[in-house]
C-alpha cells in the first residue's frame, strides 16, 4: 500500500508539470500577422458519456485563447485563421485512478494566406486532450475539475497546439516567410551596376 501511495504521489508531480499556460512564451511565426480569427462550434458533436455543453459554451473559451496566442504577432503579413469544433468529450466523474477519462476534442484548422489570395491549411485535424494536474491524476478530471475549467483547459490546449502547428510548417514548410517589398529587388540592380562618376 505504501509503495502504490508513493507511486501515486510521484506521478501526480510528474504530471502536474506538463499543464499548458496562456502566457507560454512565444513561438518563431516569422511574418506572421492574424489578420481575423474564426472560431465555428455549431456542429460540434457530444460525444458518448461526455458531461451535457452546450455549443455556445465553447465559443468564447476558445476565441479569447486563440487570439491572446496569436495577436501578440506582429510580423506585417496577413493571415486569416479559423478553426471549428467537430467533437468533444468532457470526462463526467469517475472512478479515481481506476476510471478518470481525459476530456478530449477534435478541431479542424485553416489557414489562409490572404495576399496570396490560398489555403496554406485547409481542413487540418487534431485531437487534443486536456492537460494533467496532480489534482487530477489522482482524482480524476471529471471530480477535480468544473465543466467550465474543462472547456477553459482545451480552449488553451488548442490555442497551444495550433500555434506550435504553424511554427512547425513555418520551419519545415516556409509558411510566414517573409516576402520582399514590391519592386525593393528591381530598384537596387541599377544602383549597383551604375558607373562611379568621374573626378
Amino acid at each position: 500500500m505504501i509503495r502504490i501511495s508513493a507511486l501515486c504521489a510521484a506521478l501526480a508531480l510528474l504530471t502536474a508539470c506538463g499543464e499548458t499556460r496562456l502566457d507560454e512564451a512565444p513561438e518563431d511565426l516569422g511574418a506572421f500577422q492574424a489578420r481575423v480569427t474564426h472560431v465555428y462550434t455549431e456542429k460540434a458533436l457530444q460525444w458518448p458519456l461526455s458531461r451535457d455543453a452546450e455549443h455556445s459554451e465553447w465559443t468564447a473559451p476558445i476565441e479569447n485563447a486563440l487570439n491572446t496566442r496569436l495577436r501578440r504577432y506582429s510580423g506585417g503579413q496577413e493571415y486569416d485563421v479559423a478553426v471549428t469544433l467537430e467533437g468533444f468529450m468532457l470526462a463526467p466523474p469517475g472512478v479515481p485512478v481506476l476510471f478518470s477519462p481525459k476530456s478530449a476534442v477534435v478541431v479542424n484548422v485553416f489557414v489562409y494566406d490572404v495576399a496570396n489570395k490560398k489555403f496554406l491549411a485547409k481542413k487540418h485535424q487534431m485531437e487534443i486532450f486536456e492537460s494533467t494536474t496532480g489534482e487530477s491524476a489522482l482524482l480524476g478530471s471529471g471530480h477535480a475539475r468544473t465543466k467550465q475549467q474543462q472547456i477553459q483547459g482545451l480552449a488553451v490546449n488548442i490555442a497551444d497546439k495550433v500555434e506550435e502547428w504553424m511554427a512547425e510548417n513555418h520551419k519545415e514548410q516556409d509558411w510566414f516567410a517573409p516576402r520582399p517589398a514590391a519592386g525593393s529587388a528591381g530598384a537596387a540592380a541599377p544602383d549597383a551596376a551604375e558607373p562611379a562618376p568621374a573626378g
